[in-house]
């Protein structure tokens, strides 16, 4: 019975597919583009013609208004976990406290496994731009809608896709990670920073890169009217999770990485050394 039941329901859920596959088609050439496939890829990446006004002072790229929306939502579930949340934690962890513990215990681990001496601020520092890479990336399923200066209908795009917010991500992960080698070796840790002054630029285009690849297939996608009833669906979650995921990740892992390096102190490693030598 059980197996019959699947049976049915796939058999169900192919047919809605097929129908709805059959509408795309006939559907094709019905819909009004206002803009060629060419002006909307080049405006995901530039954004020179659809800006929107901040409160009638600037045109900005949407991006900034996602930047504002995100970093409010962040700082209203951080405050909502800090004021209902946390004073009722037991010592037996509910579901909702485990999540919770098993992030922070995972931002933690990861500073302290890459700087072992220094890890207090690297691990606050890594869970805050995880968080915002992950709930940044995935704000872009929501679909909020802006009015852009030309008075056209657009949907919010992630905050990282703009090329301004992965340069200035990148940029402050390595600030932090040049904070740390002040902290642990003085000039020296500046000296042994700025030998890698190529690591904001890497990890500012491998952010935007991947998010704007992501954007720019969702973007062809839609636009093709008679592919634009099952496969953004798919494309999309598919992409934003990915790319919010191994993003969050990648950033994470190598600021922690360099962190701990350069802020490692060069005396200690050398005792360290010493002793590896002595008892091999």
């Amino acid at each position: 019975m059980g197996k019959q039941k699947r049976i049915k329901g796939f058999a169900v859920w192919l047919c809605v597919v097929l129908v709805l596959l059959v509408c795309g088609l006939l559907s094709g050439g019905s819909a009004t583009r206002h803009e060629s496939i060419r002006e909307v890829m080049k405006d995901a990446v530039l954004h020179e013609s659809n800006k929107i006004s901040l409160l009638g002072i600037l045109d900005v790229n949407p991006a900034l208004i996602s930047a504002f929306t995100v970093t409010g939502i962040v700082l209203l579930i951080a405050a909502c976990i800090r004021i209902f949340v946390i004073p009722k934690f037991q010592y037996v962890p509910g579901k909702f406290q485990l999540l919770l513990e098993q992030l922070v215990g995972y931002f933690d681990n990861l500073a302290k496994s890459n700087s072992p001496h220094r890890n207090r601020f690297l691990g606050a520092y890594v869970f805050a731009a995880g968080v915002y890479i992950f709930i940044g990336t995935l704000f872009e399923l929501l679909g909020l809608q802006g009015i852009t200066t030309e008075g056209m209908s657009i949907a919010l795009p992630a905050p990282l896709s703009d090329i301004n917010a992965a340069i200035s991500l990148g940029c402050l992960s390595y600030l932090v990670i040049l904070s740390g080698g002040i902290a642990g070796n003085g000039l020296r840790g500046v000296g042994n920073t700025l030998k890698d002054f190529s690591l904001p630029i890497s990890m500012s285009f491998r952010l935007f890169g991947a998010l704007l690849s992501g954007l720019l297939v969702t973007e062809l996608v839609y636009y093709y009217i008679h592919l634009s009833f099952i496969l953004p669906v798919a494309v999309g979650i598919m992409f934003t999770l990915l790319h919010a995921l191994i993003q969050t990740y990648v950033l994470t892992m190598l600021t922690a990485l360099f962190y701990g390096e350069v802020s490692e102190s060069h005396e200690r490693s050398k005792t360290d050394k010493k002793k590896k030598k002595a008892l091999a």
